[in-house]
Parts: structure tokens; C-alpha cells; sequence
């Protein structure tokens, strides 16, 4: 939770409270369905919660948005950015079941009513378009941005100026291939020079505008 501290100083006392309980929450659950890695759990706040919130990093989704999180695994990014984004609705999607049990069981003991779930496919989403899409290594971009690109809301024409609608995702490593092969041409933000930690280097918001 410190590490937290150190780079967000404006959480309300309700908001620190869910902050500090993620911990105790997700090694609880670990021990019974196993969504984040033994060697990371030690590590959830740098790894998991402070990763997500590089999204918070790089400006503000507007009020009312409505945000789908595409592969939700244990509730990365789309947790930690409920616990942000209060008046925000989430919607939490995954194909593994047992993982949304988690999220699921999580979201309820930190009373988070801005959070619904679904054990799908994205593919599978009809009649229902959200705002942005956000995810964390799930899936090439190219993938991700076939998958997305459907139920998304699309942007004025302004939209490198402000971006209204699209995909954020949280990537690592030498992207160059990626981004070729998925014809998109998206806003990377060095997450290093956000949260200068050693373990953010090479590691990116990747932002493909609607």
C-alpha cells in the first residue's frame, strides 16, 4: 500500500480503506483459486494495483463513462480502477469462470456497486457499446483491437486531440512488431517515467483512440 502512497495522495478515507483491504483479500482468495502468480502476491501493490492505475496516469475517463474490461483475469486493471472511478460502471468480463468467482467475492467485501460480471467471450457482447475497453496482457494487439473495436462507441473526429472512446491497454517489451502487425496507430506512454520503479521499465499505456 505504500508504494501506492507514494505516487496518489488525493484517495478518500473510503477509498484508502479499499485500497488496504485488497491485500488481505486476494492472498485469501490465492490460496483457493490461484489468479495471481505465488512469486507476485507479495508484490500486489507495484505488480498488480499500481499497474492498473498507470491508466489513471495518463488522464481522466469523463464522467459516466462505461468501461468494459476485456479478460479480466483476478480484476486487472478493472478493480483497482472501480476503486478510482466510483461513479464509473465496470464491466468485468472473463472466459475462466473461477477467476470471476473472485473478482465477484472481492468486489463484494470492498462493497463496490460500480462493478458488474460476465463469464463470456468478448465476442460474444451483442446490443451493448461501451466508452473504452481496457485490458492487461491478454492478447496481441491486433487481437485485442478486433475484439474491441465492436463494442465500442465511436469518437468525433477530433479524437487525437481528446480521446473520447477506445482501447487502453497495459503491454510490455519490444511493442514495434505488435503495433505493425495490428494496423493500428496508437499513443504509447512509458510507464516508467510515470512510476520511475524498476519494474515498469519497458512497460506501456497503450491507447488506440475510436
Amino acid at each position: 500500500m505504500e508504494i501506492i502512497n507514494q505516487y496518489f495522495s488525493d484517495f478518500s478515507p473510503r477509498q484508502t480503506e479499499q485500497f488496504a483491504a485488497l491485500e488481505g483479500l486476494y492472498k485469501e482468495w490465492n490460496e483457493k483459486i490461484n489468479v495471481i502468480s505465488r512469486k507476485d502476491i507479495d508484490s500486489l501493490y507495484e505488480k498488480h494495483v499500481l499497474h492498473s492505475l498507470a491508466i489513471v496516469a495518463t488522464g481522466d475517463f469523463p464522467p459516466g463513462s462505461q468501461i468494459l474490461d476485456l479478460g479480466t483475469g483476478g480484476g486487472f486493471p478493472g478493480i483497482p480502477l472501480a476503486i478510482y472511478y466510483p461513479d464509473i460502471e465496470f464491466h468485468l468480463v472473463d472466459s475462466i469462470g473461477k477467476k470471476l468467482k473472485v473478482v465477484e467475492a472481492v468486489a463484494e467485501e470492498l462493497g463496490l456497486k460500480n462493478i458488474t460480471t460476465a463469464h463470456m467471450r468478448v465476442e460474444d457482447i451483442k446490443n451493448r457499446k461501451f466508452d473504452f475497453v481496457v485490458s492487461r496482457a491478454v492478447a496481441p494487439l491486433k487481437d485485442l483491437w478486433r475484439w474491441s473495436k465492436p463494442v465500442l462507441k465511436k469518437s468525433s473526429p477530433e479524437f487525437w486531440k481528446s480521446m473520447k472512446h477506445g482501447l487502453i491497454c497495459l503491454k510490455g517489451g519490444d511493442l514495434a512488431q505488435e503495433i505493425s502487425e495490428s494496423g493500428c496507430r496508437p499513443m504509447l506512454t512509458e510507464i516508467y517515467e510515470l512510476f520511475p520503479e524498476e519494474y515498469f521499465k519497458e512497460k506501456y499505456v497503450v491507447c488506440v483512440p475510436c
